[in-house]
Order: structure tokens, then sequence, then C-alpha cells
């Protein structure tokens, strides 16, 4: 059974956010043994497929080290792009069916689209916490899927450094535990609209370094923010990075982004 290690939203290896992505089964593995395999693999996401009698169509599902979550992107693109160009697949888009619902990947000229569900973030009040867990005070607080704190400037975005143990425990009107972006309007002599990062203990990922669910929370924010519907991102992980595009139409939102294989291995199970 092979398994390939991806680099998804980079256009070049070392970048972006890596999630593991096992060949197709015909049948789901036990609960039990995705979650250790994750566990193994040590990475934000591994991604385990199901074939289906439609050969553009597969069931996705997606484990932490610690626990199976509801939707990731950037494993999405990963499980894409191994489809795609690593096990040959020939088709003009691919169907993922999830907790989430269907997700729609295709190609692009410059990499990949997936279209998922928009999640706009509503205002919301300071939760208890959250500036003493930051370090720093939000000038706006949002609320969707994860808790956004909007700061004042992309400085504050990169020197941010988290009371990670704190912030695991603050959710305030978000739908999870533990999981906050925080973000800013990119520098004027940026090639980026925003700078962001994610911080995920509630999932036992400390800071995440590309998410393609959190841009689902802050394409229709900043399309709203910037009065146009597509958005240039760049979640800025110490270190690592990825460069995500949103298109915000309706209640969907397009991701764009690039992905790499930096590892294929083969599992002795």
């Amino acid at each position: 059974m092979r398994q390939w290690t991806v680099d998804a939203f980079a256009a070049a290896p070392f970048r972006g956010n890596p999630a593991c992505v096992v060949e197709p089964f015909d049948q789901w593995p036990s609960a039990d043994w995705m979650q250790a395999l994750a566990k193994e693999n040590n990475q934000a996401e591994t991604a385990f497929l199901l074939r289906t009698a439609d050969p553009a169509r597969f069931g996705l599902r997606w484990f932490t080290p610690g626990m199976e979550v509801d939707l990731c992107g950037h494993a999405t693109l990963a499980s894409a792009h191994v489809l795609l160009a690593e096990l040959g697949l020939e088709a003009r888009a691919l169907t993922f069916d999830t907790r989430s619902g269907p997700l729609i990947v295709s190609r692009t000229s410059g990499g990949y689209e997936m279209d998922f569900p928009a999640d706009p973030p509503r205002r919301t009040t300071m939760p208890a916490g959250l500036v003493e867990a930051l370090g720093v005070t939000p000038v706006e607080v949002r609320a969707g899927r994860y808790l956004v704190a909007v700061l004042a400037d992309a400085a504050a975005v990169r020197a941010v450094s988290p009371d990670i143990r704190a912030l695991s425990a603050i959710r305030g009107e978000a739908g999870e535990t533990g999981q906050v972006i925080v973000c800013a309007l990119a520098d004027a002599t940026d090639d980026v609209d925003v700078v962001d990062r994610f911080f995920a203990p509630g999932c036992g990922v400390d800071e995440d370094p590309a998410t393609g669910s959190a841009h689902c929370i802050l394409g229709p924010l900043y399309a709203d923010t910037l009065g146009r519907a597509t958005v240039r991102f760049r979640q800025v992980f110490p270190g690592r990075g990825g460069e995500i595009e949103t298109e915000t139409r309706g209640d969907r939102v397009l991701l764009r982004g690039q992905a790499v294989t930096v590892i294929e291995s083969r599992l002795r199970l």
C-alpha cells in the first residue's frame, strides 16, 4: 500500500502544508486503524480515500494525529494532486464525498481550484481569556467554524506568540473550541491582500502552515471588506507558509493553489 506526502498550497517543496495521502481503498478501514496511522505520520492531516462506481468520485476522510475532522482544505488539495498527478487519473474535476458534503476539485492552468462551502463569520464579543492567550488585543473578533481575531496590521500577525495551552480552551461563539485565526490586511508593498495564521490546539495542531478551511471563513470576510470577490492570502507560518487565492460566489468559496509531492512511501501494513 502506497502513501504520498504532498506540500499543499505550495509551488515548491518544503513550503505550504504537508499532508499524507493513502492510496484509495475499496472499503473503509476501521476508524481506529486510520487514527493510528495518522498518529504515526504525525502530520497535521492524513487523508483516506474510498473508490466508488464513478472513477472521478471518492469518499474522503481526514484525521489529525488526535482526531477525525469534518473539513480540511489542504489535505483535499493533496488528495486531488495524488489522484491526478501521481496515479494518472484522467478527469477534468474530482468530487469528494465528505462529512461537509460534496467537495469539488478542478485542474487549472496554474494548479488546482477547490469548490468549498463558504463560512462568512459574524461579529462577536471578545471571548474571555482571548487577549491573554494571544498576547495581543484584536481590533475585531468574528466567529464562524473558528474564531477570527482581526489584528491592527501585518506586523502584529507575524509577531503573535500565543499561549497554546490557554488558547486550546477558548471557543466563544465559534463552532469549534481551541481553533483561532489571526489576520490583518497586508502591507501596501506586499503582493497579497491579507496575511493570516491559524492556531488549532483544539484538534491537536499548535499552528497549521496553510489551512483551506480557515480561508472558507476569511474569503467571504475580506471579499466584503475589500469589495471584490477575489482575495489573495499568505498564511505566514514561520519558516513555511502558503499562498491561497479565494473567490467568493454566494454560499460557496473557490480556493486556488498549487501542490508538490515530496515523498512517496510504501506502508508495510
